[in-house]
């Protein structure tokens, strides 16, 4: 349960009253154990008060686990501090120069109802995953950075009439999975999107033999979905948000005026109580338990050391 981090981290002080152990990169060295290099693709807005929702969940692993953040060259973050990006972040070359990423991930980003083409940075972003798809173990993509995965393997979003935005129960469809197995038979998770994919869709994919599908709510649809090789897994939801974060989107929506943004479902704004907490914690887990096992052992559970 430790993340390596800067000693002046902005967040430490936040992680570990939340019991995340917080360590500098010295201190890692002296324990001598490898950690995990998880590259963090942020293009969240404000993106220094999102890294918490992500590093709380990697933290609960048992695992060291270093977070490289990484920026884009092609993006203007209008909302995030320019200091904080350069002392923090790099750019995805020279993330993947340093040393190579275990695992990738690519946050949601505010431009979803935009066509793939029309977002300024996408050229950027389908380079990225044409390498992780290569030369990273597992890429994780959420709301947005899912869908940008998956229109890279030919599946297109479609825009909704009305956003998604609530809390949802979803099936476990796959208990033997190694990464979505040990969650609940049911569980909830949070919904916050304008676009996505009818059932036919993904399911022709899935009869194509291109993705496995791993988790569907009767009011929202499939939520999770992988490749086949997976090397990609697809979550639409946004399981790192806490109760907050919903309000704090209803709150944007309202003041916007928008009419085709309804309150959350499911989600009580007088009492938020957060019923999603434990799949967040077991799907980031057992996401850094997939990598590190595919780092260190073959199917066959043959050690191989491909970290050396």
């Amino acid at each position: 349960m430790t993340i390596i981090t800067p000693t002046q981290y902005h967040a430490k002080k936040a992680l570990e009253s939340n019991n995340i152990k917080c360590i500098s990169g010295e201190e890692a060295a002296r324990q001598d154990i490898r950690p995990l290099r998880i590259g963090i693709l942020n293009i969240m807005p404000n993106v220094q008060t999102y890294e918490f929702n992500l590093l709380y969940p990697l933290g609960k692993s048992i695992l060291q686990i270093i977070p490289v953040w990484i920026k884009l060259s092609t993006h203007q973050y209008n909302t995030s501090s320019k200091e904080h990006l350069d002392e923090l972040y790099v750019p995805f070359k020279a993330a993947v120069d340093e040393k190579p990423l275990d695992g990738l991930i690519i946050t949601g980003a505010p431009v979803e109802e935009l066509d793939f083409e029309k977002v300024k940075y996408w050229e950027e972003i389908k380079s990225i995953i044409r390498y992780a798809r290569k030369n990273i173990i597992s890429t994780l993509g959420i709301c947005w950075g899912g869908m940008a995965l998956a229109k890279t393997f030919g599946i297109d979003k479609e825009s909704f009439k009305e956003k998604l935005f609530g809390v949802f129960e979803n099936q476990n469809l796959n208990p033997h999975h190694p990464i979505t197995g040990d969650l609940d038979d049911k569980f909830r998770c949070p919904q916050s999107r304008h676009s996505g994919y009818s059932d036919e869709v993904l399911e022709r994919e899935r009869d194509k033999g291109n993705i496995n599908l791993l988790a569907h709510s009767q009011e929202a649809g499939y939520m999770i979905f992988e490749t086949t090789d997976r090397r990609f897994i697809i979550h639409l939801g946004h399981p790192e948000y806490n109760s907050g974060r919903l309000i704090e989107e209803t709150l944007r929506d309202t003041a916007g005026k928008r009419s085709d943004v309804s309150l959350p479902k499911n989600f009580d704004l007088e009492n938020p109580v957060n019923r999603w907490r434990s799949h967040r914690n077991e799907f980031f887990s057992q996401w850094i338990k997939f990598i590190y096992l595919e780092t260190v052992y073959d199917f066959a559970g043959v050690y191989q050391n491909r970290s050396s």
